[in-house]
């Protein structure tokens, strides 16, 4: 069984196709999306994604737009931002708008795997908690 369903949002094509190969090697279900836009259409569509590796600077919609209205359709989906030297700051700033965590870029695959599994584990806790809530509330309301 594959860690978690990702979806890998960055502009940067050659670097998606590399990540995409190494993570698949490593039984990994991943998808790509190359704009904040997209990265939202993907979500609406794949219901199953449970973690977003997320670049901040991209055309069409940057990064921290993209974090604001991920968290705003889907709170429960965590999100991990990928950023520059120059932008560890945002990185910070993104965590501070609900993202899970930040890379730097270049990220080394053995740290992003386990950014990965820590999200997507805590996106199932939260998952869990909320079904036990609705399990209880139906468990009160019977006579």
């Amino acid at each position: 069984m594959s860690i978690a369903k990702i979806l890998l949002a960055d502009d940067e094509k050659p670097f998606v196709d590399t990540m995409i190969k190494r993570l698949k090697k490593r039984d990994i279900d991943i998808v790509a999306a190359y704009d904040g836009k997209e990265a939202l259409a993907c979500l609406e569509k794949d219901g199953s994604i449970e973690v977003v590796i997320l670049d901040i600077k991209m055309p069409v919609m940057d990064g921290m737009t993209a974090l604001k209205k991920i968290k705003s359709k889907h709170p429960l989906v965590e999100v991990i931002m990928l950023t520059g030297h120059a932008t560890v700051e945002t990185g910070i700033d993104g965590m501070k708008m609900g993202a899970f965590d930040y890379l730097m870029k270049p990220c080394d695959i053995e740290q992003l795997i386990a950014k990965v599994e820590e999200a997507a584990k805590r996106k199932r806790q939260q998952d869990q908690k909320i079904m036990e809530a609705r399990i209880q509330a139906i468990t009160l309301r019977q006579p």
